[in-house]
């Protein structure tokens, strides 16, 4: 039993830890995910915590991975690893049967797992985690108490060390398909090879009360006593054409779209993303205004996006004293696109150039 322990173990403690590391280079982009469990599950008095839980869950992880491989206070950290999968399993089968979640973040936006593989990779952590559980009297710790000591206050500074960097400047790694190099056109088709959804059309006649769905080609359309109530598109194959980046539409306050104008100007484009200009950081607005002289000289062109109302926006600007205009976008496009609010994008031709957090706007 003691080899299969020590091989669970080490299963279960490396897959935390890089669970938790990658989630800990981009801890808002788990809040934004645990918002959208909380919007579904009506629980949306939590979504105030939601970057808290996150921070705490990001850590918890790294520090319960360290502890399995060393084995440092296996009762208490089996018992709370074992807590944990079962609240990961009922997420991961939430999303996975109830449709509404297409993805559960396990392993943050570097990791793509689909609900159907979330849930199963849970339910075997699972498992392991309970033999780990009910046989933790038997695991030894690895070092010295000194040594494991010295293993666990690391495991706990690293991930809030990680995790500060991430929030005061940008993650460390970028997975999102608005990182830097990346041309937001090309991103926005389908990936090559891809195939698209398969539809097929339904037709839905009724007789003597009852109902009954038909194809094109086999529809009743000459026996007079059925009657046509309605048509529709079902998906009978799921295909995989969905681009990376399918919300980024800049519209001016009056609704014209200004994509195209963006995204082939010939001078570098530089948006200024603000998420919610009632919770805009500070500190930035000294060098923007060199930015927006740079603008007013033609060298380049500066825009704001936002999803605030143009209300907002005005009032935002004539507190923080500046005068370029602005451009709404959906709040889930720019919470993609820019991990901080503010966030400065740097276009050219619609290929990103650099992305800086307020705090490193040059």
């Amino acid at each position: 039993m003691k080899p299969i322990i020590t091989i669970f173990r080490i299963i279960v403690g490396v897959l935390f830890i890089i669970s938790g590391l990658i989630k800990a280079n981009d801890p808002l982009g788990l809040s934004y995910k645990m918002d959208e469990f909380f919007e579904v599950l009506h629980l949306h008095f939590m979504i105030p915590f939601s970057l808290a839980l996150s921070l705490i869950m990001n850590a918890f992880e790294i520090i319960a991975g360290f502890a399995v491989l060393i084995g440092y206070r296996m009762r208490f950290f089996s018992f709370l690893l074992l807590l944990l999968i079962i609240f990961f399993t009922f997420l991961t089968g939430f999303a996975l049967f109830s449709g509404l979640i297409r993805e559960c973040g396990c392993f943050g936006d570097c990791i793509k797992l689909t609900a159907y593989q979330s849930f199963w990779k849970d339910i075997i952590l699972l498992v392991m985690i309970l033999v780990i559980f009910i046989f933790n009297k038997r695991i030894q710790p690895l070092f010295s108490s000194k040594t494991n000591n010295a293993v666990m206050i690391f495991a706990v500074l690293f991930p809030v060390a990680v995790q500060w960097y991430a929030l005061a400047h940008l993650p460390i790694v970028d997975c999102l398909p608005y990182k830097v190099g990346n041309n937001i056109l090309d991103k926005m088709k389908p990936p090559p090879g891809s195939t698209p959804d398969v539809y097929e059309t339904v037709m839905i006649y009724e007789k003597d009360g009852k109902q009954q769905e038909y194809t094109t080609e086999n529809y009743p359309w000459q026996d007079t006593t059925w009657k046509f109530v309605d048509r529709k598109d079902k998906l009978i194959k799921k295909g995989n054409a969905e681009p990376p980046i399918k919300d980024f539409i800049l519209n001016d306050f009056n609704g014209n779209n200004m994509n195209r104008a963006v995204l082939t100007e010939p001078l570098p484009v530089y948006l200024f993303l603000v998420l919610d200009v009632s919770k805009a950081g500070k500190g930035w607005e000294e060098r923007m205004k060199k930015y927006q002289q740079m603008a007013t000289e033609g060298k380049i062109v500066l825009m704001g996006v936002t999803s605030s109302s143009q209300e907002a926006v005005e009032q935002f600007k004539a507190n923080r004293g500046i005068t370029f205009e602005f451009l709404q976008m959906d709040g889930t496009a720019i919470k993609t696109a820019g991990r901080s609010n503010p966030c400065l994008l740097v276009l050219e031709k619609g290929t990103i150039k650099a992305k800086y957090h307020h705090n490193d706007i040059p």
